[in-house]
């Protein structure tokens, strides 16, 4: 072998190598987690309400009771948020203070259960519910989504919600923007679908660091919770996003405001219009 063609050929080898290396490193950091045609099922082709079937003008709020009534009267599939109160209930509730909808400046993790009820959601006569209560109010009568809330407790959140979505007949998947959440239930909780909550790098806002949200947005932590689904905020996703779902991920959209966001996606969360219920 002349010299020459031997340097060729250390050449070549080692632009395969970087080569490799250069696909092969978005391809662990981006893969999915296996998900079977069973486990897809319930969820693909539906229309999933954003916080039940609640009203742009707040007379029926979000995450409340009549809201999640609604949705299963009208046999859509619907997405709600867990989060524990002080003394470990885990309620459906959005935010981590109670000042947007009940109008009282505390983080919710600060009051108990028995101090929450008492508010008013919006104004109305619908309360804060436990995650209990919403699901017998549902009733099983469609697929549910169900968002795990970044706090100070995971561990415990995530121990409580999958205790009881354990007891519950329907079907059920869960979601968070936090990958070690779902890295919790990767590895404790395989019979539940599970999901990666993303969006664009700028949404973030400041509530992670400017890296951590560029990895975030471009889902570069799946490596740790191996999700089945990337929700993604309607709208453009990375090319690693795309890469995810090339793999196997099953590919949901938030918040859709109109049919247009059923192109191109297995399941779609939607709030202020009347989707069909099953679109493909």
């Amino acid at each position: 072998m002349s010299t020459v063609f031997s340097q060729k050929l250390k050449k070549a080898a080692i632009l395969g190598a970087c080569g490799a290396v250069a696909v092969g490193v978005p391809v662990f950091l981006t893969a999915p987690g296996a998900v079977t045609k069973r486990q897809k099922a319930p969820f693909v082709g539906r229309n999933f309400a954003h916080r039940g079937l609640h009203s742009e003008d707040k007379s029926v709020p979000e995450n409340s009771l009549e809201a999640f009534r609604l949705a299963g009267r009208a046999g859509y599939g619907a997405e709600l948020d867990v989060r524990l109160t002080k003394d470990g209930q885990v309620v459906v509730f959005h935010d981590d203070t109670l000042d947007r909808m009940c109008g009282v400046s505390a983080r919710v993790d600060e009051k108990s259960y028995d101090e929450l009820k008492l508010l008013s959601l919006a104004g109305t006569s619908q309360r804060i519910p436990l995650l209990t209560e919403v699901l017998e109010v549902y009733g099983g009568r469609g697929p549910l989504i169900v968002e795990i809330k970044n706090g100070p407790r995971n561990r415990e959140l995530c121990e409580k919600t999958y205790a009881i979505l354990s007891d519950y007949p329907g079907e059920v998947c869960v979601e968070s923007f936090n990958p070690r959440i779902l890295r919790w239930f990767r590895f404790h909780a395989k019979d539940i679908v599970r999901g990666q909550l993303a969006t664009t790098t700028n949404d973030y806002d400041g509530a992670v660091s400017r890296r951590t949200a560029f990895m975030l947005s471009h889902c570069l932590l799946n490596f740790i919770s191996r999700p089945q689904f990337i929700a993604y905020r309607v709208g453009y996703r990375p090319l690693t996003v795309r890469l995810s779902e090339a793999m196997g991920a099953m590919r949901f959209g938030w918040t859709a405001h109109n049919e247009r966001a059923e192109r191109g996606r297995d399941g779609v969360i939607f709030e202020f219009y009347r989707p069909q219920r099953i679109y493909k």
